[in-house]
């Protein structure tokens, strides 16, 4: 990777954060087939922990794993990332079916380590919906190298059915909200929509704890696997250096 210039940021407190970042080569996007694309990291060798994290996600960076990141395309902007304001947060008439229709799920918090149950799942649901991505290896050090980190506050929220464990939405607090890293779900029960109320369920979780944002990550409009996340508005994108409404 190539390093940049050390970028300093100044957060709503008076601290600076100072790190460098480094982008990839040119690759092939992994959304949109006609594109090519570069990441920036945050320096992977630096001591980050959640304050960083926090702060860094409010300029439109991710975690994936231990590394930090965004899309630094020169020629597209496509990779949007966004947010939904929690208590301003306007379900849809399908949301509330979705919400009616699962009251009889019961989630329990659990902490970042690595259980059997959910990694079963996990296999089971990248098999069926993503057979051919990049995240289909079933081995559960990777499995965890991805979904966690030692210095994220991660939380793997269960979603029960007759006590049987039907879906998991990892989310990793942040000092202003929380950010939705990955949902999977049980892929024979469409009928329940588990995407969609891990969604929901996070964003009550978030406002309920009295925090302001969920962070959904990435809106690809182009990309058909991308766009359910227009569904949950009103929500924040951002677009040239700051947040606003999309």
């Amino acid at each position: 990777m190539n390093k940049q210039n050390s970028h300093s940021d100044k957060p709503d407190n008076p601290e600076q954060l100072r790190l460098s970042f480094y982008s990839t080569p040119t690759h092939d996007c992994s959304y949109l087939d006609d594109r090519q694309a570069i990441t920036l990291f945050a320096d992977p060798q630096a001591e980050l922990d959640n304050h960083i994290y926090s702060t860094l996600s409010q300029y439109g960076f991710r975690r994936s794993g231990k590394h930090i990141y965004r899309p630094s395309c020169p020629s597209c902007n496509a990779c949007i990332p966004i947010r939904v304001p929690v208590n301003d947060f306007a379900p849809k008439r399908s949301h509330k079916r979705v919400w009616r229709a699962n009251q009889d799920i019961v989630v329990d918090m659990h902490g970042a380590e690595f259980r059997q149950e959910q990694h079963a799942l996990y296999v089971k649901y990248i098999q069926a919906r993503h057979p051919d991505g990049g995240m289909n290896d079933p081995d559960p050090d990777k499995y965890m190298e991805f979904l966690t980190s030692e210095w994220s506050v991660t939380r793997f929220m269960e979603f029960r059915l007759d006590k049987q464990l039907v879906a998991v939405a990892v989310l990793d607090q942040l000092e202003d909200g929380y950010s939705a890293v990955y949902t999977f779900f049980d892929p024979d029960l469409p009928q329940r929509s588990l995407g969609t109320l891990g969604i929901l369920w996070s964003i009550e979780f978030t406002r309920k704890l009295q925090l302001e944002w969920l962070y959904l990550g990435y809106l690809i409009k182009e990309s058909p696997k991308m766009r359910y996340k227009t569904q949950f508005q009103p929500q924040q994108g951002f677009i040239n250096g700051q947040w606003g409404y999309i």
